[in-house]
């Protein structure tokens, strides 16, 4: 109750701090739930994929096996990047003039990079809400205490009993900052690290579909 008056006793600032921690934490518990939620279906969607990329028993057999297991589409579009430049499309091109190797490593690190983006998408929100948010809690703080010292001075009266009420309900923005960051914080770390497990699957895939395509197929974009 003592913060709710503080924010209806408070003047523009105070109510503008408030609302912006409010924005930063309701942006944030969106972003971790719906990352929480995206990152537990991509690892058991990964892990399927290269399962039954493996198990089929040709290239084409193997995308439809990833078809049906890969929800998420982190592993579809590597496969599908090894496709480009078929039938000529590259040909007098620089592209075109490159040899398969070349070719592929290209495809499949432009594809990598479009499907980590996808798993990084939020990360930065994350970082961002974590490391600001105290400090914006901190200005409600700093503001909230000059303006009750400032309305003590025109009362002409500054007591321990006068101080201690205003100054304690200013802190509760430092503990609203502090409350908001500590979550985001928390998720960024997490996600970090099952991103980073997850690129690497995705990049030991990409490598060895390198190795299968360059030792059965012909050049990509070649006539």
């Amino acid at each position: 109750m003592d913060g709710l008056q503080c924010l209806q006793q408070g003047d523009a600032v105070t109510r503008g701090v408030a609302l912006l921690l409010l924005a930063m934490s309701v942006a944030s518990w969106v972003v971790i739930l719906w990352k929480a939620w995206l990152l537990r279906r991509a690892g058991g969607d990964v892990a399927r994929s290269t399962a039954a990329f493996w198990q089929a028993a040709s290239v084409a057999d193997a995308e439809q096996n990833i078809k049906a297991f890969d929800r998420s589409a982190l592993v579809l579009p590597l496969l599908v990047a090894t496709k480009s430049g078929a039938n000529g499309a590259w040909a007098g091109s620089l592209a075109g003039a490159a040899d398969r190797s070349q070719q592929l490593t290209r495809v499949l690190r432009n594809a990598l990079h479009t499907v980590l983006d996808k798993l990084q998408f939020g990360q930065v929100l994350l970082a961002t809400v974590g490391s600001t948010a105290p400090f914006v809690g901190l200005l409600g703080t700093v503001w909230g205490i000059y303006h009750a010292l400032v309305g003590m001075a025109a009362a002409g009266q500054i007591t321990i009993d006068k101080v201690s009420g205003p100054v304690g309900e200013a802190l509760i923005m430092t503990a609203a900052g502090l409350a908001v960051a500590i979550p985001a914080v928390l998720a960024y770390n997490v996600f970090g690290r099952v991103i980073g497990r997850i690129e690497a699957d995705l990049e030991g895939f990409a490598r060895d579909l390198r190795e299968l395509l360059l030792s059965h197929s012909p050049a990509v974009g070649s006539d």
